[in-house]
């Protein structure tokens, strides 16, 4: 396992970035301002379960630091093992970050539409 991530982090690297070990569990509803769906924040939410758009609004997960606030794009999506790991692209200053994947509460088909536009976003 350790050895797949190494290479997922030696071909994407500018996805990966170290964790705060001050992470802020910060609990949000939210309006996707995507596609309009109302989320209810658990805490850890950081994405629309339904077009897996977020807003960069972290330097670390849960800090609410980054003055940015631009959409976050999902542009592809990485396996690893049996979970999926979601690349994000901001549409205002192009950041880029990794989000999990929550199988059974995100949208599959939203994910596997990645697919289809594959080369975008990179």
């Amino acid at each position: 396992m350790e050895e797949r991530e190494s290479v997922y982090r030696s071909i994407f690297p500018k996805y990966f970035f170290m964790a705060s070990t001050d992470f802020k569990r910060t609990v949000e509803d939210f309006v996707c301002e995507h596609c309009g769906k109302s989320v209810s924040g658990n805490g850890y939410t950081n994405h629309c379960p339904q077009c897996l758009w977020s807003k960069h609004v972290d330097v670390f997960p849960g800090d609410r630091a980054e003055m940015c606030g631009g959409a976050m794009k999902p542009v592809s999506f990485l396996k690893n093992g049996q979970k999926y790991v979601l690349l994000q692209q901001c549409q205002s200053c192009g950041h880029e970050r990794s989000n999990k994947f929550l199988e059974g509460v995100d949208s599959f088909d939203t994910l596997l539409s990645l697919v289809d536009r594959k080369g975008e976003g990179f």
